[in-house]
């Protein structure tokens, strides 16, 4: 089963790591990821993400001086279609903040995993095996090695 059929119908939250995959060209992830981000230009599905994400995108580049990858990160949150970027409200502070009460979920997890759940999110797509499923989100890890 691909990517697409393990992510189901209806707006999926995607964790930074996934837009660096698709940025960044990787080798192993970018043919796993790269047909979800073309459902999304094309209209076909809906990808959420905080803002958190360009905090995390850009921490690289701007370390490297690398402004025109700090730019392609950038504009892909902020213009690309199908692409959502959630500023962080008090409220998902507060969730956040149930979610760290209740689980052993990291700080930046539990504010995309407010966001996610504020936009109806039911699946979380990361690479990161250690990221628990919440209630009301399913995480969904890539499959490559």
């Amino acid at each position: 089963m691909g990517l697409i059929e393990r992510l189901g119908p209806g707006p999926i939250a995607v964790d930074a790591a996934i837009f660096i995959y698709l940025i960044e060209e990787h080798a192993v992830y970018l043919p796993e990821v790269e047909p979800l981000f073309e459902q999304a230009a094309a209209g076909r599905r809906e990808l959420v993400t905080s803002s958190l994400t360009l905090l995390e995108l850009l921490v690289v580049p701007y370390r490297s001086g690398n402004r025109r990858l700090a730019a392609q990160y950038e504009a892909i949150l902020t213009q690309g279609r199908g692409i959502k970027m959630i500023d962080i409200s008090l409220e998902h502070l507060r969730i956040a903040a149930q979610l760290r009460a209740s689980t052993k979920i990291s700080t930046p997890d539990a504010l995309q995993f407010a966001a996610a759940l504020d936009q109806r999110c039911r699946v979380f797509l990361t690479n990161d095996r250690r990221v628990p499923d919440v209630e009301g989100l399913r995480v969904v890890t890539l499959a490559a090695a």
